[in-house]
């Protein structure tokens, strides 16, 4: 799996993804249950802010799930979405642009005559 995920890994560096994020994703994949910011914090070492903005970052990329907890106070736990599903997403995203392309192109002066 290892290998798989370092193509993974790679393929997101290319479209984006921090390194810090990466290691988010990695730890919540690695830990397979939902985890809260603070959670996250100490397992990295890293700030809180820092973990709250790169969170956010993959949660609005679709890399992260969140869901609403209410224990006495409201927050958010995270958890990876899976690396097929990731794939997957990317997969359908590029050749929707793709075809978006494509389409604006074939309406466009710079068309085949």
């Amino acid at each position: 799996m290892s290998d798989v995920y370092e193509r993974l890994e790679a393929l997101l560096r290319s479209l984006g993804v921090k390194k810090t994020e990466l290691r988010i994703y990695r730890l919540l994949l690695e830990k397979k249950e939902p985890m809260r910011i603070t959670e996250i914090q100490k397992e990295l070492g890293i700030s809180e802010r820092s973990v709250r903005e790169h969170v956010l970052s993959l949660y609005r990329k679709g890399i992260l799930k969140r869901t609403l907890i209410e224990q006495g106070w409201l927050g958010y736990t995270y958890t990876a979405v899976s690396p097929s599903e990731v794939l997957e997403d990317i997969k359908q995203n590029l050749i929707k642009r793709i075809n978006e392309l494509e389409q604006e192109l074939k309406n466009s002066k710079y068309s085949k005559s």
